[in-house]
């Protein structure tokens, strides 16, 4: 038997089996350049600013994911008959979900104006991909049927929410992994014991658990609540994040005035400021790296606001934040941000670029009514064999539905002291 076995932190051994169909696919998939690319996109962006265990991949991950989506697969083939096609196509899609990120994760998608949803479709049904020939060497109809099931189309089963639902493979693999390489000790759930608690709801053809599960599920959404509150929401993270998205609209600008002296204007890294279409194989060089030697050489730069902003990115010399979150009428917010920012511009600053207003927020689990099938609840087999819903069912939802929100300025240390004195009377 031919076997290939990675080694990884949270699944610990996720063994291929060669002489298998859809385990070759795999194994293949893994070769290819656009998936190898993920090695060089930080699944967390800017966290290890924080965390400085969290500079683990995107690769790491849609290995997780593949793995996570495998087990629930397998798990599931026990009680009820799965086609092999069917197979294939899920694992695939899991392993390739991410596939269309581009550097810092969503930072530099907001800059850009690039969906990364899109760019994933377009790099599996490009024909001049590896990734398209080899799904297409196992079933020349598979890189379409991959595409399908990211997208749910035409309708939502338990294989597309395998993929994408409240409950699904890329959530599941994350928040274990994202907890460990952080060590934040905040993201912890029994995987196990929710992989056997996993089923199909038989009417609707969806991903369900039995009534034995509810705590595991309970547990997962609290983790989730938690690395949202302390990982994905901390202040330096967000504050680091904040000035990538800043620098890359200065440079953007200076691109469109034909004053961005690098990268060459032939550089994918420039191409994409500009919003000018990639082809597959530039698409391949962008990258964290490609960003970061950007940051390198913009920290030299004659214009004082791009040199700023790269020198602290290179070097954490970040924005201070000053919290606001418990300001709640949108009146006071709206002048406390103003007054910050005409602080600095009376002052001879420029806000746009030294200061930013940043509300992140989050719900942990979402009701929805029954025909809103894109985000629908977690589907519950009770003992009895009848079917509720979580939010039926466990006392702790109630909890999870509320939002949870940060507001905060952030703030260059230059200015931080005069925008605090100048907003002290408004908070």
């Amino acid at each position: 038997m031919a076997q290939k076995v990675i080694r990884d932190p949270v699944h610990d051994v996720i063994s291929l089996q060669t002489d298998l169909p859809v385990d070759r696919l795999i194994f293949h998939l893994l070769a290819c350049p656009e998936f190898q690319r993920l090695r060089r996109i930080r699944q967390l962006g800017m966290a290890s600013l924080a965390y400085p265990g969290a500079d683990h991949s995107r690769y790491s991950h849609s290995l997780g994911v593949m793995e996570t989506a495998r087990q629930i697969i397998d798990q599931l083939g026990r009680s009820f008959k799965i086609d092999e096609m069917d197979r294939a196509a899920c694992l695939a899609a899991a392993l390739l979900h991410d596939l269309g990120h581009g550097p810092f994760s969503h930072v530099f998608e907001r800059v850009s104006g690039v969906d990364h949803e899109l760019l994933t479709s377009r790099v599996i049904l490009d024909p001049g991909t590896g990734i398209n020939r080899t799904l297409c060497d196992f079933d020349p109809g598979l890189p379409t049927r991959v595409v399908n099931l990211l997208q749910a189309k035409p309708g939502r089963t338990y294989l597309s929410d395998i993929l994408s639902s409240q409950l699904d493979a890329d959530r599941l693999d994350y928040l274990l992994r994202d907890n460990l390489m952080t060590g934040s000790q905040y993201g912890n759930y029994d995987l196990r014991w929710m992989l056997q608690a996993m089923t199909i709801e038989p009417q609707s053809n969806r991903l369900a658990v039995t009534w034995k599960g509810v705590s595991a599920v309970e547990a997962y959404l609290q983790a989730r609540y938690h690395m949202y509150r302390n990982v994905y929401f901390h202040k330096v993270v967000r504050a680091g994040e904040g000035m990538v998205k800043l620098a890359l609209q200065r440079a953007k600008r200076m691109a469109v005035q034909d004053r961005l002296d690098w990268p060459r204007r032939d550089d994918p890294v420039y191409k994409t400021l500009l919003g000018q279409q990639l082809t597959m194989e530039e698409f391949s060089e962008l990258d964290d790296i490609a960003v970061m030697h950007c940051f390198k050489v913009w920290s030299r730069s004659d214009d004082h606001t791009l040199a700023s902003l790269s020198h602290g990115l290179l070097y954490r010399r970040l924005f201070k934040t000053i919290d606001l979150t418990r300001v709640i009428d949108p009146a006071r917010l709206e002048a406390i941000v103003a007054k910050s920012e005409s602080v600095i511009n009376s002052a001879g600053g420029e806000s746009a670029y030294a200061m930013f207003y940043d509300q992140p927020n989050d719900t942990p689990y979402k009701i929805t009514s029954p025909q809103h099938a894109a985000a629908s609840e977690i589907v519950v087999l009770e003992a009895d064999g009848s079917v509720g819903s979580l939010a039926d069912i466990s006392p702790f939802i109630d909890g999870l539905v509320q939002q949870l929100t940060f507001r905060r300025i952030h703030v260059s240390e230059v200015w931080r002291g005069k925008v605090e004195s100048a907003i002290a009377g408004l908070i």
